[in-house]
């Protein structure tokens, strides 16, 4: 009996102490098991989460994955779409290696042909030699006296005849030098070069100031308001420089007249542009630029361009083409350096040099000439001030009087051939039409060049006639002279 009552007792604890569980205590006990449920309804969906969340990682590694094997391909690959460096649709335009590969190239060559010419002639360059031609006696000196145009527009006499002395003046400025230089026998090659070519210059220079004066007069005489730059005095009263502008006919005094003499260009103008100042180190390095380049002239032609020309004479006498042709490629690379060495020297220093000491504004004195496709733009380019004076003085007034453009191109031509053949003969002495025929055969040349090659090639036919045409006439004439003056005495 007393284990059954115990038993009993433990059993009524253990369903009071359920049965107390279940009851509400202090009224929270509700709210706790709402909170319990709530819990675990939340410990259910966090399940859920985790599980999107282990899923969305894996299917992210699987993409890193793929992403990598995916680099890793394009690591390994070494091709893609592109063009050759070389094709025009490439777009690359650095070809600063492939320059300076020519130019090395070109400096080793020469380096072999000049070692070659040391060893076989020696030193020949003789300064005291080049100073002789000029200073050998008085007369190889070019003419000192200028003859200045005067003041033939100031209404003492009539437009004729006015024409009549510039006419006469300009003849004898061409003519004068040209005989003294054929009559007297002490004036070399190259004094007479230097009194030609002084003289040349100085017809250009007045005729273009005869043309402007006349200009002025005619505009002057239907009483225009305002006249071209070129032509007349802007409103403004003083340059950029702080020099005063003149009008015609303030423009005719003897200082005008010098300074135009002495400036570095054939046109005319009452009113050039100036330089606000006067660049002492411009100045001095455009010096020592003409003084290097003379040197480097005398001594090359010495050196280089004499012994081949003087090897070239028994081929040219045995009428042996394939020697010719031999002494003429080898000619022609001395020459041409030469003939750049002279570009760069007499259009970039000397011009710049002359136009910085006179504050000379405009110093566009050659253009891109080395870029030329055509013939013609060569000739346009390569001697800016020779080419504005045949377009403003001579080109322009035939269109004017109804001549066509070919007429007037081709007058172009015959003028400069004129002028080419008359820098040679003369101090020469003798007339064999080498430089006349080398201009006019520009006219074909240009024609052809024009019509059948355009870019490259074009470019290429420039150059070609450049390199080729010069060292012929001047093998031509070399011999020539030879004939004549040593051919009989050797006889």
């Amino acid at each position: 009996m007393g284990d059954s009552d115990a038993t009993l007792r433990r059993r009524a604890t253990f369903a009071a102490g359920l049965g107390g569980s279940m009851q509400p205590m202090n009224g929270k006990s509700a709210a706790a098991s709402q909170s319990s449920v709530t819990a675990d309804f939340g410990r259910d969906n966090g399940l859920g989460k985790r599980d999107r969340m282990v899923e969305t990682a894996r299917a992210k590694s699987k993409s890193e994955k793929h992403k990598r094997r995916n680099d890793i391909s394009e690591r390994m690959s070494c091709h893609k779409t592109q063009e050759s460096l070389l094709s025009s649709s490439s777009g690359f335009s650095n070809y600063r290696g492939i320059l300076n590969w020519c130019v090395v190239m070109l400096v080793l060559s020469n380096a072999r042909l000049f070692l070659e010419n040391l060893l076989r002639y020696g030193i020949l360059v003789d300064p005291i030699q080049v100073i002789s031609l000029f200073l050998k006696d008085p007369y190889s000196w070019p003419a000192a006296c200028l003859v200045i145009e005067r003041q033939l527009s100031k209404g003492s006499f009539t437009e004729r005849v006015g024409f009549q002395v510039h006419c006469i003046n300009m003849v004898n400025m061409l003519t004068f030098p040209a005989a003294v230089v054929l009559l007297v026998p002490s004036v070399t090659p190259v004094g007479g070069v230097f009194v030609v070519g002084t003289h040349t210059i100085l017809f250009l220079k007045l005729y273009s100031y005869k043309d402007v004066n006349k200009w002025c007069r005619e505009l002057s005489s239907v009483k225009a308001k305002k006249l071209a730059r070129s032509l007349s005095c802007p409103s403004a009263q003083h340059l950029n420089g702080g020099d005063r502008k003149v009008c015609y006919p303030g423009n005719l005094t003897i200082r005008d007249m010098y300074y135009f003499v002495f400036a570095p260009t054939l046109c005319y103008e009452l009113n050039f542009p100036r330089s606000p100042n006067i660049r002492m180190s411009f100045l001095l390095r455009r010096l020592f630029e003409m003084l290097f380049f003379m040197q480097m002239l005398v001594g090359l032609t010495q050196q280089w361009m004499i012994p081949i020309i003087e090897s070239s004479m028994k081929p040219l006498e045995d009428m042996d083409l394939t020697r010719m042709t031999e002494r003429l490629l080898r000619l022609a690379v001395p020459n041409h350096l030469l003939w750049l060495m002279f570009f760069y020297g007499f259009f970039h220093s000397s011009m710049n040099f002359s136009a910085e000491l006179l504050r000379f504004g405009d110093r566009q004195f050659y253009n891109d000439w080395w870029n030329s496709e055509t013939v013609t733009y060569f000739w346009q380019n390569w001697n800016i001030p020779v080419h504005k004076w045949c377009l403003r003085h001579f080109y322009k007034p035939l269109l004017r009087r109804g001549f066509s453009k070919m007429v007037s191109q081709s007058a172009v031509f015959f003028l400069s051939a004129f002028f080419h053949e008359y820098l040679v003969s003369i101090p020469l002495r003798m007339f064999r039409l080498w430089a006349f025929t080398g201009m006019m055969a520009q006219i074909p040349l240009a024609w052809c060049v024009g019509r059948y090659l355009r870019g490259n090639y074009g470019n290429a036919a420039v150059w070609m006639s450049i390199i080729i045409g010069q060292p012929f006439a001047v093998l031509m004439y070399v011999h020539d002279f030879y004939v004549l003056h040593y051919g009989q005495e050797a006889d």
